[in-house]
C-alpha cells in the first residue's frame, strides 16, 4: 500500500480538533440533505395513463398491483442481461444492500425490482441470490424504455439522467445510449389514480447503496482510486462482484460502475 494514503499519526487533542473541525462539515451537509429531501417531497407530480402490464408470481398484473395495496411504491429498474443470463454486478450489489422491508411497509411504502427479462430468468436469478424482494418483468411492455431503465433510439428517444443521447456522446457515456440502465421510479397511488412522483439515475442511486457508505467512513473509503482514494485492487469503480464470484478473476464486461 502506497503510504500516502495512510493518515498522519497525531495525538488524542490533535485528532480531536480535526474531528470537530469535520463535524462541522458533516452538520452543513446534513442540512443541505435534509434541505433536498424537502424539495423532493415537494415536486409535482404527473399522472400515469398507461396501462402497464407486468409479469409476477400471481401472473400478469398491472401497475396497482405492485403496491400490494400500498399508497407508495418505490421501484428498482434492475439490469438484468439477458445475453449472459443474470442480474448486473451493480444492481446485485444494491440489491444485497436493502433491508428488511417491515420498516418500509410501516410507512405504507412498497418496494419492488423490475426488469425487462422474461419472468423465469428473474426467478432463476433470485433464487440464486437468495433474495425475496418481490421481482417483476416488464418484457414486452414500454414501462422501461417511458422511465429510462431501457434505452434504445429505434423504440424512443434515448434519455439517461435527463441527458439525450447528443449530451451523453459529449460527455463520453456512450454506455448509456443502448439497453439496460439502472435507476428508481417512485409513484403514489392515490385513489383510484397512481401519480409518478420522482426517478433518479446515475450516481443518485448511491444513496442506496449502504456498504459504500460503511465504506466510506474507512481511510480507504471505497478504493475505488478516484478522488484521493487508493485503488485497491487495480479493479476502480469496477469493483463489485456478485456476492458468489468475489473469489474468481475480473469479468471481461462492465456494468453501471460509472460516476455519471
Amino acid at each position: 500500500m502506497d503510504r500516502r494514503y495512510i493518515p498522519e499519526v497525531a495525538t488524542r487533542e490533535q485528532w480531536l480538533a480535526a474531528r470537530k473541525a469535520l463535524l462541522e462539515q458533516e452538520k452543513v451537509l446534513t442540512r443541505q440533505r435534509d434541505a433536498i429531501n424537502r424539495a423532493r417531497r415537494a415536486l409535482p407530480m404527473v399522472l400515469v395513463e398507461e396501462d402497464y402490464r407486468f409479469d409476477g408470481p400471481q401472473g400478469e398484473v398491472g401497475l396497482e398491483a405492485l403496491f400490494h395495496g400500498r399508497r407508495q411504491l418505490i421501484v428498482y429498474h434492475f439490469m438484468y442481461h439477458m445475453d449472459r443470463g443474470e442480474g448486473c454486478d451493480g444492481c446485485s450489489c444494491l440489491v444485497d444492500n436493502i433491508g428488511h422491508q417491515a420498516h418500509l411497509h410501516a410507512r405504507d411504502t412498497n418496494l419492488v425490482l423490475v426488469s425487462r427479462a422474461p419472468l423465469a430468468d428473474l426467478e432463476a436469478f433470485k433464487r440464486r441470490m437468495g433474495w425475496t424482494l418481490p421481482w417483476y418483468s416488464s418484457y414486452g411492455s414500454r414501462f422501461n424504455y417511458d422511465y429510462h431503465a431501457t434505452t434504445d433510439e429505434q423504440v424512443a428517444p434515448v434519455e439517461y439522467n435527463y441527458r439525450d443521447k447528443d449530451e451523453l456522446e459529449r460527455l463520453g457515456l456512450t454506455y448509456h445510449i443502448q439497453g439496460e440502465q439502472p435507476g428508481v421510479s417512485v409513484f403514489l397511488r392515490d385513489g383510484g389514480r397512481i401519480y409518478h412522483t420522482y426517478s433518479c439515475y446515475g450516481r443518485g442511486l448511491e444513496m442506496l447503496m449502504s456498504s459504500f457508505h460503511f465504506l466510506d467512513f474507512t481511510p480507504f473509503g471505497r478504493g475505488e482510486g478516484w478522488d484521493g482514494m487508493p485503488d485497491l485492487d487495480g479493479k476502480g469503480l469496477n469493483w463489485t462482484r456478485l456476492h458468489d464470484e468475489y473469489e474468481q478473476s475480473a469479468p471481461t464486461h462492465d456494468c453501471c460502475g460509472h460516476k455519471a
